[in-house]
């Protein structure tokens, strides 16, 4: 009898009955007739691990799927059985020919999947692959906020997520620090154990100590004996120049982990973006418009002096080869398009008025009418007040003194 002090593990073992329909046990594994073994373990891994109890709970159809898989398997990993099975066809052909009243199986899929697992744990993989199987920490989705200035130039990024890693505590040995391993009593100490599936007996990795023989006797409280705890990690994120609102990048944090980053931009007050290239708005004023001038341009790296023209129009675009944003999937930048805006003043002086009234009195080119000029007999527009011819003789008179009083000074 058990003591009260006795832990008492209860496992479900399932029975696969006859089955009047013909079962091909390839096409349950999905893999061809000439498959290796590598090939046939390797799709039963991946179809055990989707349809693991643990992973689709609740879900009859996963467990009858994964029973199904490990039946197939029990017979194809086997060269012996396997033979048979190809001479016979089927599964219920095969069940009769060893005797039986259909393949009547009483093995335990949990306990094969185990096996198997652990055989991919000597080949490379742990146990925290299976997690990250179950609680998606292999393959994690996030998204991150830029600033359109980021995305067009790239940005280093620090964020915070979880991963499967090794403890800190007990480094990876699974053992409570100061505690020693001891041989494993499950299978004496051989690294091995005997599972009967109905007629058959296979010899396989023991289920306890994974094929080392030994066990742990305290486990890891920090790790509750796994070896590995989930983490809170900081990562630096090298976002590319020339990323795009919505685009997701790919990026990989270890040898069983991927990160996959969609990236939100926002807008920027200033510039526009059209793929690789960007357009932005500057404004010039009304003399620099018909006289022409310089101005500086803002860039996404520097500014730019532009050359304004005389007689540059309203909405005329300047291109600057070159001066985009970096493409990402080929080589080279985009331009950026700069769209002149020429500024009206709204609020003029006594003398820009006067002078302004000058100018369009010796225009030749005017429809219409312009306020405060009069037409006169001959058709032209002329001043209908003195006030403005000595407001406008004034202006002139000064800008007379001023260009002598700046010549004296160069001279």
């Amino acid at each position: 009898m058990l003591s009260s002090k006795a832990t008492l593990q209860c496992r479900t073992f399932f029975t696969s009955p006859a089955s009047n329909s013909p079962k091909d046990y390839y096409k349950i594994l999905g893999v061809p007739k000439n498959a290796s073994q590598k090939e046939i373990k390797s799709a039963y891994y991946e179809l055990a691990k989707k349809n693991h109890p643990d992973t689709k709970k609740g879900d009859p159809q996963a467990q009858a799927k994964f029973q199904e898989v490990s039946e197939a398997y029990q017979v194809l990993s086997d060269e012996n059985k396997r033979s048979q099975y190809d001479q016979f066809g089927s599964a219920n052909d095969f069940s009769r020919s060893r005797g039986f009243e259909g393949f009547s199986s009483s093995f335990d899929p949990e306990e094969l999947f185990r096996n198997i697992f652990q055989g991919f744990r000597s080949q490379g993989f742990h146990e925290s692959d299976y997690a990250d199987s179950q609680f998606n920490f292999g393959q994690q989705n996030i998204s991150m906020n830029l600033s359109f200035e980021q995305a067009a130039r790239g940005v280093n990024k620090d964020i915070n997520i979880s991963v499967m890693d090794t403890c800190a505590t007990c480094n990876g040995s699974r053992s409570q620090p100061g505690s020693k391993m001891v041989k494993c009593n499950y299978c004496n100490g051989t690294g091995f154990q005997s599972v009967s599936t109905g007629p058959f007996l296979m010899k396989s990795t023991c289920v306890k100590c994974h094929g080392t023989k030994v066990t742990v006797k305290d486990p890891c409280k920090a790790c509750d004996g796994k070896g590995s705890t989930i983490q809170r990690k900081k990562v630096t994120v090298p976002v590319p120049a020339g990323v795009e609102d919505g685009q997701t990048v790919r990026m990989q944090i270890s040898k069983k982990k991927e990160l996959f980053i969609t990236f939100k931009v926002s807008k920027s007050d200033y510039f526009q973006r059209d793929g690789a290239d960007i357009h932005s708005e500057v404004t010039i004023s009304l003399s620099q418009a018909a006289l022409g001038g310089t101005i500086k341009a803002k860039g996404l790296y520097e500014d730019h002096p532009i050359k304004i023209a005389p007689g540059t129009s309203s909405h005329v675009r300047i291109r600057l080869d070159g001066k985009g944003i970096k493409r990402v999937s080929s080589y080279g930048y985009g331009d950026h398009y700069i769209n002149i805006k020429i500024q009206i003043p709204k609020i003029l002086s006594p003398k820009q008025k006067a002078l302004l009234l000058a100018f369009a009195e010796l225009e030749t080119d005017t429809s219409g009418t312009v306020e405060g000029l009069i037409q006169t007999k001959n058709g032209k527009l002329s001043t209908s007040e003195d006030f403005y011819l000595d407001q406008i003789k004034s202006a002139l008179n000064e800008s007379e003194i001023d260009a002598e009083k700046s010549r004296k000074k160069n001279g």
